[in-house]
């Protein structure tokens, strides 16, 4: 069936009040339409999603365009459960087209993103370079829940990446069972079964291509713009998921920022920041420190490093810090490390935290130090003992350089 036209801006929005009053609609927690990457052996296996624009917590109406163009195109959107994937067509793309009509000559740049896809799409069927049915998917999530699809998984690592969704705020349990680990040649998925058979012919004819890397997820800068001031020296060093505030460096070298993990200022990273670590703004995370990640020793609780705190090199965090803390280099603080601190040393943090329930005992377990703000920690160069002391200086970044 196809859609009228519609003719006027009101009458796009009598539409989209009359759709979501009715039966069938159920408001989204987050849409797109993703170009997908399907096997080269197994055409059945979804190897990568792309999504030109996603929509979390936002743009109903145009969430309304698209169930009511899939309808009219014979596809009923299934919204009882926690997600909907389904192939759009040429009947899909050309409904949506008359629903947005009044849209269409004002949609670029910034403005319409989701009336820019369908019409893009729109072209690409026109030109008929793409197979319809096979191209693209329209994606619905309903909740929050354990991703069911490959398609589910990119449009919450691309709301990650995107800050449109907080950082840990994002259901991803399975996510790893769900993507398949595949050849990364750029921007192109290869599954390694394929490539295991096609390696002899590729190598003759010189056309074995180039493998940046074989993961489950893609790069960062595969799929995500950032913001100006932003600077990633290597794209190897940030994987998609990330969540990189503007301002933020990433050195080469010993630095890495996984998913689910990431900034909320500007930012030095020559360090490792863990799948649900997160820096605060001003923070400087030296070259090869490590802040661990919820399966590498912190007891499964998400490390947050406090603003304008220093990771000295080399060093280790597994608890949280607060603000203007300083890890000396090569300092390891875990929840389990045996901390010294003298009386005088203790009053002055205590008067920096003054709701930190702890008493003098000279002696404390790394834990009980979790979260407190202005604390130095060091190593004492002959007993090895690591001490604790009120930090007396303040970290800056380098302005000009974020």
């Amino acid at each position: 069936m196809a859609l009228e036209t519609i003719q006027s801006k009101e009458d796009f929005a009598k539409f989209v009040k009359n759709y979501q009053e009715g039966a069938q609609w159920r408001q989204p927690l987050a849409f797109g339409i993703a170009r997908v990457d399907r096997g080269q052996k197994n055409s059945e296996k979804i190897l990568q999603a792309t999504y030109p624009t996603i929509n979390w917590e936002e743009n109903y109406g145009s969430a309304a365009v698209f169930m009511a163009a899939m309808e009219a195109s014979g596809v009923t959107v299934d919204t009882s459960g926690n997600e909907f994937v389904s192939p759009i067509s040429r009947a899909f793309v050309e409904n949506a087209t008359a629903l947005f009509a009044p849209y269409l000559e004002e949609a670029q740049g910034e403005a319409h993103k989701n009336v820019q896809v369908i019409k893009a799409i729109n072209e690409l069927f026109a030109s008929e370079v793409v197979e319809e049915e096979h191209a693209f998917k329209i994606v619905f999530l309903f909740a929050d829940e354990a991703p069911e699809s490959v398609e589910a998984v990119y449009l919450k690592l691309y709301a990650l990446s995107l800050a449109k969704a907080p950082l840990r705020g994002v259901n991803l349990n399975g996510a790893f069972g769900i993507l398949e680990n595949v050849a990364w040649s750029g921007n192109m998925p290869i599954e390694l079964e394929w490539l295991r058979e096609n390696e002899i012919a590729l190598k003759v004819d010189g056309m074995y291509p180039e493998i940046t890397s074989v993961d489950k997820f893609p790069r960062y800068l595969q799929h995500i713009i950032p913001a100006d001031n932003t600077r990633i020296l290597d794209s190897s060093k940030v994987r998609m998921g990330a969540q990189l505030h503007p301002g933020t460096t990433v050195m080469p070298g010993a630095s890495y920022i996984n998913f689910n993990a990431g900034t909320t200022g500007p930012v030095m990273v020559e360090g490792r920041i863990s799948s649900s670590a997160i820096v605060g703004s001003g923070s400087d995370v030296g070259g090869g420190a490590s802040i661990l990640g919820v399966l590498s020793g912190t007891d499964g609780n998400p490390i947050t490093i406090g603003k304008n705190t220093l990771l000295g090199a080399n060093s280790v965090t597994g608890i949280p810090l607060g603000d203007g803390c300083i890890v000396d280099a090569g300092v390891a603080i875990l929840a389990g490390t045996k901390v010294v601190i003298d009386t005088e040393e203790f009053k002055k943090i205590k008067e920096a935290n003054p709701d930190w329930d702890a008493e003098d005992t000279d002696v404390f377990k790394g834990a009980k130090l979790a979260g407190l703000n202005g604390i130095h920690f060091r190593q004492d160069s002959l007993s090895g003992e690591i001490k604790a002391f009120r930090s007396t200086r303040e970290v800056k970044l380098n302005e000009e350089l974020h």
